[in-house]
């Protein structure tokens, strides 16, 4: 399965502002910048991380944003989850609301959806079981690659 840019953007912004000391504000110029990604791109990750409690944001001169957790707190396999929430695995996931039926003209005779449907549930189980945290194992090498240091 293949997460989508917004997942990717969301998780690189997560570690670069668990890689700055916490009284620190970031801005998203520095980000993009670290990661050589668009501003732009960034602009609606920054307001879904903070919508959804991960970052708090400051306006104005001076401003930018921080963790709202520890990086302990902050568990990947929700976080992807809620990044990728609306996106169907495959059409046979997505359903007509109006008509009430599946997109897919095989759904409910194929054993795909089933199968997918599996390893989905797998792959949330098994992201759920790491934070933030777990992915700052090589910190220092992090924080050179990305010009912290």
């Amino acid at each position: 399965m293949r997460l989508n840019t917004f997942t990717d953007y969301a998780i690189r912004t997560l570690i670069y502002l668990a890689l700055v000391k916490d009284t620190n504000l970031v801005t998203r110029r520095e980000i993009a910048a670290a990661h050589d990604i668009s501003d732009n791109h960034l602009m609606k990750v920054v307001h879904f991380l903070s919508r959804n409690g991960y970052i708090e944001t400051a306006r104005g001169k001076g401003g930018g944003m921080r963790l709202a957790h520890a990086p302990e707190k902050i568990n990947i396999g929700k976080l992807i989850r809620n990044c990728e929430s609306d996106i169907p695995i495959v059409v046979c996931f997505k359903s007509d609301r109006r008509a009430g039926k599946s997109c897919c003209k095989l759904d409910g005779i194929c054993a795909l959806k089933g199968f997918l449907s599996d390893a989905h549930t797998a792959m949330y189980k098994s992201l759920e079981r790491h934070t933030l945290a777990d992915l700052l194992v090589k910190k220092t090498a992090l924080q050179k690659r990305l010009g912290l240091k």
